[in-house]
């Protein structure tokens, strides 16, 4: 893995959380927090889903283990999580920059929500955050389709289609 795979992966990784807020933004309140049975509900209770496990990995990186877990409840609105997306997004691609080649080969440490210690190399946490959000994006755009609204194609060639480098 090298770096600039990891800032190729970290754009398209914006992009496409990009997308899916655009595609929910279109949605009704009631259709936002509709439960439709899927990992975690609804719309909004997924994408709060994906910002939290965005934002935690970052904070992992950084040598911290938090322990909070976002609650759906406090994101009322697509609006109130795009700001989060985008402060993630934006501490995240700071974080990529600076990054070394001996960083990513470094062996990250951290304790997840059941105080058990996992450790890893940098660049295997990058891939599973891109994947891991790519897989509940995935279920974004099936709720879309349940609800009848518009569903955005979020692949990585797509990325590059547009124009994404």
């Amino acid at each position: 893995m090298n770096l600039a795979t990891i800032a190729v992966l970290g754009r398209y990784h914006a992009w496409a959380n990009e997308q899916v807020l655009d595609a929910a933004s279109h949605l009704t309140p009631e259709q936002l927090t509709r439960d439709l049975e899927s990992s975690h509900g609804s719309v909004r209770d997924t994408l709060t889903h994906i910002v939290w496990s965005e934002w935690i990995w970052l904070e992992r990186w950084k040598g911290m283990s938090p322990s909070v877990v976002f609650a759906p409840a406090n994101f009322s609105s697509v609006g109130a999580l795009r700001e989060r997306f985008q402060s993630v997004a934006g501490e995240r691609s700071a974080f990529l920059r600076d990054l070394t080649p001996d960083d990513l080969v470094r062996v990250t440490e951290y304790r997840n929500l059941k105080g058990e210690t996992w450790r890893y190399p940098l660049w295997q946490q990058i891939h599973h955050v891109v994947n891991h959000s790519t897989y509940h994006r995935g279920q974004v755009v099936t709720m879309l389709r349940q609800l009848g609204a518009a569903a955005p194609a979020t692949d990585l060639l797509v990325y590059f289609d547009q124009g994404g480098s």
